[in-house]
């Protein structure tokens, strides 16, 4: 058996609202085929078998356009996380898929700290799900997921996220860190985890290119706690790395979300970040009534800062509480 894990984030380039990092692992039984080619085999078997038109699993970038709704999103990552369910809990709602925001972190190990979270996480806690897909279309894809993947040898073990907040990622910048430095820290840290469930297995670990970043022998060493790491190959499109004692692969790559385990990554990552946003905008629309929303990037960003200059006054909030520095 084969343990395949991608790693991809949403929201490394705006000013406002957290920077969301996401990872999926997925095992798959040794058949004589490349775990990447089953995956996409897969994916398309559960499209064409739910009649969804694409595969439920793709870049985000691709299922994703502003202002075109959260649906492809949104049906793809809850059916994964009930793949991912043992069953139905009191927090979920039936075939394991979350009932709200609060158990959509949970289901995804989101561990916020006791300080420094923003007044609008509560508005997402409380976000009922789903937002955009009727919950028995949802059902009926997770059953068909949760039927597809055992017949083909493949096993989804875990969908995992983190979320930085602006506080968190300032206070990473004071600390000396750089942002590449935060996204690499980050997308390893949860890759290191999701690897250590299943420590005995061969592993490859897939993630994007982070920013400009080309060598990443010692953070990998760092973070899978490997004093030895083998460079493979270090390109301006791919770097990849080595630790053989522990039967491991690390690859990152440019383009790597059209393999399945990273598209769903970065599907988890996008659907979290755009309901972070969404919880923003109704907070700050609420002190603020006119309030234009805003998607957080750096232009609008500004605009936004500005239109709401008066209300962050008049709630004495710090700029670093909501501003994240580049």
């Amino acid at each position: 058996m084969t343990l395949l894990i991608g790693t991809d984030e949403a929201g490394y380039g705006p000013n406002l609202g957290p920077l969301v990092v996401a990872a999926s692992a997925w095992r798959v039984v040794e058949g004589g085929d490349d775990g990447a080619d089953r995956l996409a085999r897969a994916g398309a078997e559960i499209g064409a078998t739910a009649r969804l038109g694409q595969p439920p699993w793709a870049d985000s970038k691709q299922l994703y356009k502003p202002g075109g709704g959260l649906v492809a999103i949104e049906r793809g990552v809850l059916a994964a996380l009930a793949a991912t369910a043992e069953g139905a809990t009191a927090q979920r709602a039936s075939h394991g898929i979350p009932s709200d925001g609060a158990a959509l972190a949970a289901a995804l190990g989101i561990d916020l700290p006791s300080i420094g979270v923003p007044a609008e996480w509560t508005l997402f806690e409380g976000m009922a799900l789903p937002v955009a897909v009727p919950p028995r279309a949802l059902a009926l894809l997770a059953e068909t997921v949760a039927t597809t993947l055992p017949r083909l040898n493949v096993q989804l073990v875990a969908v995992a996220c983190r979320v930085l907040h602006p506080g968190a990622f300032n206070a990473l910048l004071d600390a000396g860190l750089n942002k590449s430095d935060i996204l690499s820290r980050t997308t390893l840290s949860l890759a290191a985890e999701l690897r250590a469930t299943a420590p005995g297995e061969p592993a490859v670990v897939w993630c994007d290119r982070h920013g400009g970043r080309k060598t990443y022998a010692a953070l990998v060493g760092r973070h899978f706690a490997a004093p030895l790491v083998r460079t493979i190959v270090e390109t301006p499109t791919s770097s990849t790395y080595a630790i053989d004692a522990a039967s491991l692969r690390i690859e990152f790559t440019v383009g790597g979300e059209a393999r399945v385990p990273v598209a769903l990554a970065s599907m988890t990552a996008k659907y979290v970040r755009e309901l972070a946003m969404a919880a923003f905008n109704a907070h700050w629309g609420s002190l603020a009534p006119g309030l234009r929303p805003t998607a957080g990037y750096p232009l609008d960003a500004r605009r936004w800062r500005g239109d709401a200059a008066a209300t962050l006054d008049r709630c004495s909030i710090p700029a670093d509480a909501f501003w994240r520095r580049a």
